[in-house]
Parts: C-alpha cells; structure tokens; sequence
C-alpha cells in the first residue's frame, strides 16, 4: 500500500539575528508531528528554513560593512548547526536566496499581473521596518506598530498593489466553512474580526532599497518580502520545478507559525493562492510564545535564552522534553531554569530512566540478562497490559488532534504505573523462592515489553533517547525500522533477548550554589559538635544494631521531593525504608550499593509506607553522602 502524504512546514525564520527558545520551541514540535507521522507511516516532507530578503536585514549588512548574503549567509549557518544540535529531521531547508526561489516568485508575480490583480499606484502609508509589514492610520495603536509596538516611519512611493480587497468576501466564506483551517479557535476568531473590519489593497513592492527579488516586468522595484516570504512554501514543494512531487504534497496539511504572523498566513497567503487559482492549505496553526519568568524575550531586558547553551548543559533530548511537554500547544508557555530542571530529574532521571534502571537491572541479576518467556500470569498484568494497549490507542488519537501535551502525559501515565507494578508485584521477593520462578518471569517480561512498546512511543519527542533504550533491551539499532503498529500489539518482545548492563540515559541534575565573589573569606571547615550533642556510654552505643545491607530497588516516594522507599537486603531479609536523600541521589546511583543502616529502629509510618530501619549519612554544607562499604557480604556487623 502507498504511503500517504503528508506536509507540515514551519515558518522560515529572518536572520536578522541567532535564534532563541521560542524558534526552538516551533521547530521541535513540527519535528516531533514530522516523526510521529513518519512513525505512523506517512511520506513526511517537513520544511523549514530562513527569509533573507527586506529592508531590516540591508541595513544590518550596512550596520556590519558587509554584503546582505555576506550577513545572511553567516546567521543561517547558525541556524542549520542549531537545527543539527536539537536533531531536527526536516527533508529540505529553503532559503528565499535561491534561484528556484526567485524564479517561483517572480512567475507568481507575472502571472497575477497579467490577470489584472496587480496594478501600480503611488503609496503613502506607515511602515514598521522590523516586521516588514504596512499599516494604515487607523491600524496604529498610539502611533506605533499594533504588533511589535516599535516605531513606524511614513512611506512615499511608488508601489505595485495587490487586489486583497477583491478576496475579502470569499476569504470569509472559506473560513468559516472550514472551521479547522485556523487554529486554535481563539485565533480563527481573530482572523474573523480583522477580514470583517475591511481587508486593503496589500502594497506589495517597494522602490527604496534593493535587497530583494526584483519584479520581472519592472526592475526597479523589488517583491515585498512577505509576498515573497509566503510562496517559499510552495517553491519547497515543487510548484515549478517538480509538478508530481507537488501533486502529492500540496495542499501542505500544516502551517505552524507564531500567533503573531498568523494573519500573514491565514489572511494574505490564502489570498496570493486564491488568486493564482491553487488548492489552499489545509491548517495553520498558531502556536503561543515562550516568555522567560513570566516576561517576553527581549535583547533589552537581557532575558533572551540561547537553546544552543542550554543543549550543551542538559543535552538535546531533555530540552525538547522540556518544550513539549511543559507547555499547551496553543498557549503561551513559560520558560525557567528552575521548571527545566524539576522536569528533567522527576520525569526523566526518576520516572523513566530509574524504570529502565531497575527492569534491566532485575533481569540481569535474577535471569542473568536474558528476558525468558512469561510462564504465570495474575490478574493485576492484564491492568498493566491494558494501559499500555490504550496508550497506544490514545496516543494517536491526541497526537492527530495536534495535543502534544497530552500526548506526552498519557505515556508518562504508562510509565508510573510500570514503576508502580514493580512495587506490587516485588521480583526480589520472587527470586527468592525458587517455586515462584515461573512468575518472577512473567513479571520481568511484562517490564521489558511495557519499555519497548514506551521507548516507540516516546521516538518522535526523544529522538537520540530512544534508541539508547532499545539498544539497552537488546533489540539492537534498528529502531528507524520501527512502525507504530509495532507498538500496538503485547507480547512482540521475543523471549530469549538479552538486555545489556544499564546505563544512566538522564544523569540527575543537582544546581550547584553561585560562587562567591572573588576575594570573600570563605569559613575554615571545621568539625564542632552539635548543641544538643550529649556522651553515651559504650553500653548505649550496643544497643544500636549496625549492619551493612544491600540496596535492591529504589524509587522516588510520590509527592515528597526529599523521600526515597528502599528495598534493602539484609542477608537473612528483606525490609522497606524511606530515607531523606532524593534531593543527593538518584534511585539508580543506589541500587546495588552497600550501605549502613541502623536496623532495630523502631518502625515509622512514613507517607504511608512503613520504614524499618535508616541508612546513616554524612552531612556538611548542604552536602550529603550515604555511608557505604564495598565488598562486605549483606548482614555484616558494624561497631
């Protein structure tokens, strides 16, 4: 069977300066839609790429003493290293410098003038340089710019003007009888109101500077660069130069833009397609900004983030996660560091990596890595199976209705419960009776099939994670050849697989305090007793039961940041404590380690659980460590 197609674009950016979050936010949710689609198995095409032309960027050239590509060409060489950087898979990056390009530009340009809808006349008008966009008098907000709120300067030209006033009736009619055209609802109803309030003739060329495409039937006026920006996405698509390649893909099924050039793409761009007679797009979608602390990014305030920085800190993969995850589609998301942070160790070094820290880990030490076939079942794997065939389900049910957000919630649903079955169902507990083997292997493979059919699901928004999972459970480096009908099925894991050792995938990230100035005295470290200190003979000191244990499984205690449960062995036991140390460990740094614990403790009741024992730790400056001792057998006596 043909795969279907299927296009999705983002804006071309303008390389009047580097990128920030909020372009690194667009791009990575078209990639994520581009590989979800390629998952679901789609022919993708997904463009991006960088509008060149206009008067803003030739006077930055001049601002540089260099040439306007001379500037560009050293701003979208930093665009494509980010791209790379953040592992976006687009099939084709345009640049409006193209010859394919201006040659698709200018033939659109022809051919709506020979049909009338261009016509010359002389303009005076405002202009707002940093957008590249007109405005009329009534259109100005105190004077200024309505959508940058920048100053304005007032133009005199000469201008050739497009008939948008012609379209404005049926433009109506389309949106209305399309209602998923625009989206969200909320700018569909924007759009509305700005058509209802009078669309102008669109000035579309301009005589006072020449950084642009020349007009083909009068050369001293070069496209306005929105005109010429738009029809990028048609040229990308094959409008001249591939007619079969866009016969599949046009109409594009998404356009994803900022809110603030939604009108751009959903009023004159249909307008420019109308005219020309071509089929319009299927969507655009107006996605909301990311603003840094609750304020809008700008170079003036000094809040501008640099996704290039913040990759090289946290990797790649944690900041798409951060992204996607974080925010609505739709609406305006909020940036900071300490939200970063909190998502990366709660939702990726605890939930999923400690679930994919504990399963091999498990099967290691009790299968010696090899994932046998499920012997007994009970009824609380059917719960377990069920969720994890609904995911499936839903995922893309919420993924093709654009809910990224809740797309990502209901995967990490699947994860929780899978830590959760591990505590229900205790394999340590099984591994010790040599009559529950038959259930103990049912209970491993049920973790490693729920961590392949996870690690599918999680591909499109995790791309370099991912295949280090499946590397990890030993399904080798094929995981490109994976569909999302792999995903749909339980029990496609092949019994006999061996799993490797596991490897941390989202290391835990602990701030480190702000160094002190240079030149402050910095207090001598020094051991003074506490104020409450008080002796104890050697008697009361016996009384104490120290012994080293060995740390089974760990996992994060819900709703407490501090608390981690520990599943310890004794040598002779197995018991369950809650320690205060989430905020200086990770559950897989424990797991395996060999720790003290005072274990005659009277039990506590702790966030429900029952905690019989506490491991000892060092404390000093707000730092921690716990007391370990390599090589001593479970059940060793302290003293």
């Amino acid at each position: 069977m043909d795969k279907k197609p299927f296009y999705i674009t983002t804006p071309i950016y303008y390389p009047s300066d580097k990128l920030h979050i909020g372009h690194a936010y667009c791009t990575t949710i078209a990639d994520s839609v581009a590989r979800y689609k390629r998952l679901a198995g789609y022919e993708v095409f997904f463009l991006t790429g960088s509008d060149e032309h206009g008067q803003k960027i030739q006077r930055k050239a001049q601002e540089n003493q260099v040439t306007p590509i001379e500037y560009v060409d050293k701003i979208v060489a930093s665009f494509k290293h980010l791209w790379e950087k953040l592992n976006i898979s687009h099939d084709d990056f345009i640049r409006t410098t193209e010859t394919r390009h201006r040659e698709v530009v200018q033939a659109i340009f022809q051919k709506i003038y020979d049909q009338g809808d261009i016509y010359k006349a002389s303009y005076e008008g405002w202009y707002c340089t940093p957008c590249e966009t007109f405005w009329i008098e009534r259109q100005l907000t105190d004077g200024k710019c309505p959508d940058c709120g920048r100053a304005v300067e007032l133009l005199q030209e000469e201008s050739y003007f497009f008939r948008m006033s012609k379209y404005q009736d049926r433009l109506l009619k389309y949106i209305e009888e399309n209602p998923g055209f625009i989206q969200p609802a909320s700018r569909r109803n924007e759009m509305i109101n700005f058509i209802k309030s009078g669309l102008e003739d669109l000035c579309v060329s301009r005589t006072t500077f020449d950084w642009g495409i020349p007009v083909p039937f009068d050369t001293n006026h070069v496209v306005y660069v929105w005109f010429d920006a738009l029809t990028n996405y048609i040229t990308a698509a094959g409008y001249l130069h591939d007619r079969d390649k866009f016969s599949r893909f046009w109409p594009a099924d998404i356009h994803l833009v900022g809110k603030e050039i939604v009108r751009f793409h959903s009023i004159i761009w249909p307008v420019i397609l109308m005219a020309m007679g071509v089929e319009l797009p299927k969507m655009v979608y107006g996605h909301g900004w990311l603003v840094v602390e609750g304020d809008k990014m700008s170079k003036s305030k000094g809040n501008v983030i640099d996704p290039l920085q913040l990759i090289d800190e946290f990797g790649a993969d944690a900041i798409r996660y951060f992204l996607l995850r974080e925010i609505t589609l739709g609406m305006d998301g909020n940036f900071s560091r300490e939200a970063l942070i909190n998502r990366i160790n709660a939702d990726l070094a605890n939930d999923l990596g400690n679930l994919l820290h504990r399963t091999l880990n498990m099967i290691g030490r009790f299968n010696h890595g090899v994932i046998e076939p499920p012997g007994e079942a009970a009824p609380i794997d059917d719960e377990l199976i069920k969720l994890a065939q609904n995911t499936a389900a839903e995922y893309e049910r919420l993924m093709d209705a654009m809910d990224i957000n809740g797309t990502i919630k209901q995967l990490w649903t699947l994860i929780s419960r899978t830590n959760k079955y591990i505590d229900e169902t205790a394999p340590w507990a099984l591994a010790k009776d040599e009559a529950k083997k038959a259930r103990l292997n049912t209970v491993l493979y049920n973790l490693a099939e729920a961590l392949r059919i996870i690690c599918i699901l999680i591909s499109p928004f995790l791309p370099n994670t991912a295949p280090k999972i499946w590397r990890q459970l030993g399904l080798g480096n094929d995981l490109a050849a994976v569909s999302l009908n792999d995903a749909r099925g339980w029990g496609r894991l092949t019994a006999g697989t061996v799993v490797s050792k596991p490897e941390p995938i989202f290391p835990r990230i602990e701030e480190k305090p702000e160094p002190a100035e240079p030149g402050t005295p910095q207090p001598a470290a020094k051991f003074q007793p506490e104020a409450n200190s008080v002796e104890v003979t050697i008697d009361e000191f016996a009384k104490m039961d120290l012994r080293v244990v060995k740390v089974l499984a760990a996992e994060k205690v819900k709703g407490a940041d501090k608390l981690l449960a520990l599943t310890v062995d004794l040598g002779v036991e197995q018991r369950t404590i809650v320690s205060g140390i989430a905020k200086h460990y990770t559950p897989e740094e424990l797991v395996g380690q060999n720790v003290v614990m005072i274990v005659n403790l009277k039990p506590a009741k702790i966030r429900g659980i029952e905690s019989r024992g506490m491991v000892l730790a060092a404390s000093h400056d707000n730092q921690l460590a716990v007391v370990t001792v390599p090589g001593l057998p479970a059940g060793s006596k302290v003293k």
